[in-house]
């Protein structure tokens, strides 16, 4: 009989053990030293933001340990309010001055980390380099008839539809669409020698892949956004409390040119996100590595 109660004890505390061991590994979450185990970011869809997502997804979950973390598609109007109302975790393609008016809407509701991209930006309308036209003043005298755009909430439509069209009274039509579709369509107009225009910037792949030529702006009619602009993150305003790790990953990632344009041409190749991100990250561990040591010190 006392066998039998010392064998009941033994295995009503070896059961108590592992309730409270299941508890503790519940609460701790995933990632190092019991960071978040899930972590939501944004993508609008832009070829630097679908990169730079996919990376910190990889990264995260195979280096870092974290359990989950979400690439949701947004929009520029909505993700903004997503961050600041903590619906999502971050967004990391913030263009200042771009979205300036964005960013001040939300500014006591976020976080905005170090800038992410070391480099000169730029964007416009473009053309193809085997087109004679090298200014918007003679756009109207080339061949194209149409403007390849972006998706219509982007700053740079607007900034085209009211004041860059208007300026130099262009009578080609803006096509607004996903940016995927856009290149596209380049794709398909660049290899038939087409004459056209697209808007355009860089950093992007799309500068490496075709020889374009940036149309001057005498005007000044894109006014701030003929000035190179800086690329940085935004976070909930919550996170660097409640995932330390996450927070001083992205604050340390840092891409420039060569880096973020190599990953964008990978991507593209491989056709997928997440696959081609994974890709770059094997050849790319000097790259990489600091902000994963970030993130490890930021815990101890």
């Amino acid at each position: 009989m006392k066998v039998a109660n010392r064998l009941m004890k033994a295995a009503f505390l070896l059961g108590l053990l592992l309730v409270v061991d299941t508890l503790a590994t519940g609460c701790s979450g995933g990632g190092v030293g019991g960071s978040a185990k899930k972590l939501d970011i944004a993508d609008i869809g832009w070829t630097e933001n679908t990169a730079i997502a996919n990376l910190t997804k990889v990264l995260l979950e195979e280096q870092l340990g974290y359990e989950e973390v979400t690439v949701t598609k947004s929009d520029l109007n909505s993700v903004y309010d997503g961050v600041a109302k903590g619906d999502t975790d971050a967004f990391q393609d913030v263009w200042l001055p771009n979205q300036k008016d964005l960013l001040r809407s939300v500014e006591d509701d976020v976080v905005q980390l170090s800038f992410s991209y070391q480099g000169e930006t730029k964007q416009g309308l473009a053309v193809p380099s085997y087109m004679d036209t090298t200014s918007l003043e003679q756009l109207n005298d080339s061949g194209a008839d149409l403007i390849l755009g972006i998706e219509p909430s982007s700053v740079v439509m607007k900034q085209i539809t009211d004041e860059v069209i208007p300026a130099y009274s262009l009578h080609q039509k803006l096509v607004a669409g996903p940016t995927d579709g856009m290149l596209a369509e380049v794709e398909d107009r660049y290899r038939n020698q087409e004459e056209f225009a697209i808007v355009a910037w860089s950093p992007h792949w799309m500068n490496q892949r075709y020889d374009l030529r940036y149309l001057e702006d005498p005007k000044n009619a894109f006014g701030e956004l003929n000035t190179p602009a800086q690329i940085t993150t935004i976070i909930k305003k919550n996170l660097p409390e409640n995932d330390p790790v996450a927070t001083a990953f992205m604050g340390a990632l840092i891409l420039d040119e060569e880096q973020l344009n190599d990953l964008e041409s990978t991507i593209n190749e491989v056709g997928e996100p997440y696959e081609g991100a994974s890709q770059w990250t094997k050849g790319n561990s000097e790259v990489w590595q600091p902000w994963v040591e970030a993130a490890q010190n930021a815990q101890e």
